[in-house]
């Protein structure tokens, strides 16, 4: 299937891509990496500039069809709700598509027919044939460890637009820990907002967002925490430091992208994992997995 791994996980979190592309085949995806595609905008260009957006998306889209396939995989929650926020778009409207295509054509960009579903790589590996192997590819497991999942907002709302479970009770991230042979955590604040969206304009207000989340899995006792969003990431593992001035508080919570998780069950080595490019050590975690 197509592969769109956005911005995030080619440049700061590098360690997203290089997991991801190392698990895939575990568990059932052969991946098409797409090399000449761009920012999907996030929510800037779409508040700013919505046509542009609309064209940035469906260039991308595009692409991904051109590679055959009928799936295009992301590993990223805003990632994934702009695609399929325009996708919906330009299937649900033939004379936005028409024009759409035509203004890429212009470009060299190929015709987009809207044959694409988008879909996270949580979702192909939370059911199905991918959950299967998955479990299969787990054999060394994470006995001993507390997760908590932290699904942020991105992937769930929208639901007419994501849909892929409950936003207020998802279980996906559970199965999935618990697949490995891990505790799944459950807390209040696993659903919220991480804060990444407003922390340049109200830096107080954001902190105030993404302690809830770490503070409930530290005082629930994990060991450490699972997002499938890149940009969740990089908010609850480069801003504890931030808490730390901010509160005092130092929680020093390792923080997962969903494809290590999984690497470390089935056994992956730092090569595949690229740990050391975390902020906050996941070496506690890893010490309690091999006692």
């Amino acid at each position: 299937m197509a592969y769109y791994k956005g911005c995030l996980a080619s440049l700061s979190a590098k360690e997203l891509d290089i997991s991801t592309q190392a698990l895939s085949p575990k568990v059932g995806l052969e991946l098409v990496e797409l090399e000449t595609v761009t920012c999907c905008g996030a929510g800037d260009i779409h508040e700013a500039e919505p046509d542009y957006y609309l064209h940035l998306n469906a260039r991308i889209l595009a692409y991904a069809e051109a590679t055959g396939s009928d799936t295009l995989m992301t590993v990223c929650n805003v990632c994934t709700l702009n695609l399929r926020q325009a996708n919906f778009q330009l299937q649900g409207d033939e004379a936005l598509l028409e024009r759409v295509n035509k203004n890429l054509a212009k470009v060299g960009v190929p015709e987009y027919r809207g044959t694409v579903d988008v879909r996270h790589f949580l979702w192909l590996v939370a059911e199905g044939e991918g959950y299967d192997l998955l479990k299969a590819a787990a054999h060394k497991g994470l006995k001993g460890l507390k997760i908590a999942p932290f699904y942020g907002c991105q992937i769930l709302r929208p639901s007419k637009l994501l849909g892929f479970e409950d936003p207020d009770r998802p279980s996906s991230l559970e199965r999935i820990i618990e697949a490995c042979g891990g505790e799944a955590i459950d807390y209040p604040a696993k659903i919220k907002c991480c804060g990444f969206p407003i922390i340049q304009a109200r830096e107080e207000t954001a902190l105030g967002e993404l302690i809830q989340p770490i503070e409930q899995a530290k005082e629930a006792g994990a060991d450490a925490m699972v997002t499938p969003c890149p940009l969740c990431h990089l908010s609850l593992d480069a801003w504890q430091s931030k808490l730390k001035k901010q509160t005092g508080k130092d929680f020093q919570m390792p923080i997962l992208h969903l494809s290590q998780l999984i690497g470390v069950a089935a056994g992956f080595q730092e090569a595949e994992l690229r740990f050391r490019r975390h902020v906050v050590s996941v070496e506690p975690m890893l010490d309690k997995l091999s006692v």
